[in-house]
Parts: C-alpha cells; structure tokens; sequence
C-alpha cells in the first residue's frame, strides 16, 4: 500500500523490508527464513543488497498461510518450495508451534530467561508478526499481568515478564523510523507506566509499511508536541491502561491536536475521554487498530 520506490531494482526485484511489508512477515524473520530452511533465493545488487523475486514473495505468502493453518515451519517451508500445488493443502496430522503462549507464561512465571528466550526466537521463526503479537506476546504477558492482579504472581515476575519479552523483541523494532510510509509517534501520557500494548502496536504499524517515532511511557505532552512539530506525522497515538492519564493531560492533548492528529488507545481509552482531549478514539486491540489506522491512511 505504501511502495518505497527506494527499495526496488530492475526486474520487479524487492529489497528486503519491501518484502516484508507486502508480505506481513517482518525482516529478522525472512532472514530467518532464507538462513534455517532456504525459503528464499535472493540475487544481489551492484552495491551486495540482496534483492528478492516476485516467486520469493509468493513462497514467503505460501509458508505464513500454512504456519497458519498449524503447519509446523520446518515442514511449510519445504511445502512452499515445492510450489503452489504443494502448498495449498494444509496436510493434516502436522503438529503446529505448540502453545507458545502458554509456555512462555510459565517460563516467565519462573524466572527462567533462557527458556523464554528460546520461546520467543521460536515463535518469531515460525510467526507472522501479527500472529506473534496476537497469539504469543500479549496472551502471555495478559496472564501474567491477571496473575498478579489475584495475587498468583508477584511485581518482580511481572517487571521480568515485560523486561524479557521487550528485550527479545526490541530486534524487531530496529530501523523504525526508516522507509518511506506515513510517519507515525507512538507514546503513553504522563503517569503511564506500561507500554507493552503500545510497542505490539508498533510491531504491527511497521509490518504494515509505516515509520515510527516511537517515545514510550511516561511522556510529557510537550515532548510529544516537540516531537510532533519537528515531524510532522501523519498520527500522533497516545496509548493508556486506565482513563486517568487521559483525564489529568486532556487540555495539553487538546493542544497537541490543534496542530496534528491526534489518536488516544488502550483500555483506559473512550468516547468521552476522547472529545475531552479534542482527541479521536482508536479502538480495537493492536493488530485491529493498526489495520484501520493503515486503511485510513490509504484513502
């Protein structure tokens, strides 16, 4: 949707972050890819770019549409090289990536990093970034966040949840702010303290060609403001776990959108908390969010 001419060669050949944002499937894991199970065939430019073909991005669809359906990676990358014909059927009795959600949980819960660790790199190998966001990150990080809310957990193994799974994951933030798309900055008000929500809607806006100023929790609204008029973004999104921060910052909120468009998020996000702020509400979780923000975009 959003081409970046800067990343095409002759021969309809892609560089590789065009490659992921017209297949969804982020840099780090095509590269993954093409190095553990030889999905992709790449030449290389005058410069030594690796630039892929329109049947490396037709592999790469076919291998996320059967990671989807359960198809362990291994095996989907061997059906995606075999062709289409190959590919189309998900085979049945093929164990999927087994409950990467629930066992990164528990690795957390026991303050076992390698583990979860190994969890992850999995799940990044193996997932789209939407369905990493959807089906392992935030379940797990969901749970652990529930288990301390009855008391099951304790602060120290939610603040490990978040520092591990943020660590792992910061790869996959790198370069944000390259490209050519729309320009996006990403913070949580002033009093917020949890950004995690925020960071998979990142992961999510880049896999769809956007670029991020991302400013994370706790952030003055004169900062953002700062930030917002050196950049001149196409959205600024404010993103909360409760109504208060937007409450307590709405007339510095309404400030900022007199000069640029401004999106609240999160749970803590409403109508009303909305129109206090001269604010729009995004509504939906990352993945949905992300996708409406992108189609509006495109209009």
């Amino acid at each position: 949707m959003f081409a970046d001419d800067a990343e095409r060669d002759d021969g309809a050949r892609l560089r590789i972050g065009e490659l992921s944002r017209r297949t969804g499937v982020s840099a780090d894991t095509l590269r993954a890819w093409e190095r553990r199970y030889g999905l992709l065939a790449p030449a290389r430019s005058d410069g030594g770019f690796r630039l892929y073909s329109a049947a490396d991005e037709e592999r790469v669809r076919a291998m996320r549409a059967l990671i989807g359906s359960g198809v362990a990676a291994a095996e989907a990358a061997r059906l995606a090289r075999s062709g289409p014909a190959a590919a189309a059927p998900a085979p049945h009795g093929i164990a999927p990536l087994e409950e990467p959600d629930r066992r990164l949980t528990d690795a957390l819960q026991r303050f076992n990093e390698t583990e979860a660790t190994a969890i992850l790199d999995e799940a990044i190998s193996a997932l789209s970034v939407d369905a990493l966001v959807d089906r392992v990150v935030l379940p797990a990080l969901r749970k652990v966040g529930e288990r301390w809310e009855r008391g099951e957990a304790t602060i120290g193994q939610e603040h490990f949840a978040t520092a591990v799974v943020r660590g792992r994951l910061a790869g996959l933030a790198r370069n944000w702010g390259a490209g050519a798309g729309p320009l996006a900055i990403l913070a949580c008000p002033p009093g917020e303290l949890h950004d995690m929500g925020l960071f998979a809607f990142g992961l999510a806006l880049r896999a769809r060609g956007w670029r991020l100023a991302y400013l994370g929790a706790d952030a003055p609204i004169d900062t953002v403001g700062e930030a917002a008029r050196h950049l001149e973004p196409q959205a600024v999104v404010l993103a909360a776990l409760a109504a208060e921060p937007f409450r307590s910052a709405a007339r510095d909120i309404e400030r900022l959108a007199e000069g640029t468009r401004v999106l609240i998020a999160g749970a803590g996000a409403d109508a009303e908390s909305a129109r206090a702020a001269g604010a729009e509400l995004l509504q939906g979780d990352p993945i949905e969010a992300a996708d409406r923000l992108t189609r509006e975009a495109a209009r």
